[in-house]
């Protein structure tokens, strides 16, 4: 299933769609945003729902213009034993919030949240989510990558709620961004609040710059420093696009990357 939204000009829009998946379904959802370099203003807002033994895949491609102003808000509902995967994959505008809220019952439900942004310029993004587990054994895995230059800002909030009862929930989250420019900003906010005595979580956040062993060694190779730059820095939020199941979607996000990476 295919979803565009377009945004053009100086206006502004507003969007809602609901997705249900019945027991047993399978869903792949390509969702899009792109637009203009007008200074529009964008408003979409989706909720999901995955019945029981359901899976659902989702892959989000933000390409909005550099003057634009973009909202995505995400309210997914999963059942026992469903699965939802879904990747992120963003180079920001002059405001971008994406945001995604799960409603985790345990019961063997498993739910992979990640993204990957490639920022330049002035651009900015915002990646927002809340998980909340309200019952017995759930899985959670989240990872995040970023790469900033210029003067971009990147923003990272994530939220694991394991609710009383939730005993035996697994949840890991992870932030990890490379900001290659002095003036380029990263903020990330990774909070778990535990409120069950029998779990097994933990969350992480990293910042830095790339690694200069690593640069010396493909220098040291033959490798051109801005070859090398670009190859470590692919490297790094390939691990991202390497968790995406469907095989077509995994082929666009790899080059999609490539080709942010190739104007940093």
């Amino acid at each position: 299933m295919a979803l565009r939204i377009v945004s053009r000009g100086s206006g502004s829009h507003t969007g809602h769609v609901a997705v249900t998946v019945g027991l047993g379904g399978r869903l792949t959802l390509l969702e899009s945003y792109e637009g203009d370099e007008g200074g529009y203003l964008n408003h979409a807002n989706l909720i999901i729902g995955v019945a029981e033994g359901a899976s659902v895949e989702r892959i989000v491609l933000a390409r909005d213009g550099a003057d634009g102003v973009s909202v995505s808000q995400a309210e997914v509902q999963l059942e026992p034993g469903a699965t939802f995967a879904q990747t992120v994959l963003t180079d920001g505008a002059r405001r971008q919030r994406i945001e995604t809220r799960v409603h985790h019952p345990g019961g063997r439900a498993e739910l992979r949240l990640d993204g990957a942004y490639v920022l330049s310029g002035k651009r900015h993004a915002d990646l927002t989510t809340v998980v909340t587990h309200e019952g017995l054994d759930g899985v959670t895995q989240q990872l995040t990558k970023g790469v900033v230059t210029d003067q971009a800002r990147g923003v990272f909030q994530g939220r694991i709620v394991v609710a009383a009862g939730a005993d035996r929930t697994d949840a890991r989250m992870g932030h990890h961004a490379l900001v290659l420019s002095d003036r380029a900003e990263v903020d990330a906010k990774p909070e778990l609040e535990i409120y069950a005595d029998d779990v097994s979580c933990a969350h992480g956040a990293t910042v830095g710059a790339l690694d200069e062993d690593a640069l010396f060694y493909a220098r040291q190779r033959g490798i051109p420093e801005a070859r090398a730059r670009a190859m470590l820095t692919e490297a790094f939020v390939g691990e991202v696009i390497d968790r995406i199941a469907h095989e077509g979607a995994r082929d666009a996000a790899a080059a999609w990357v490539a080709d942010r990476l190739r104007v940093l």
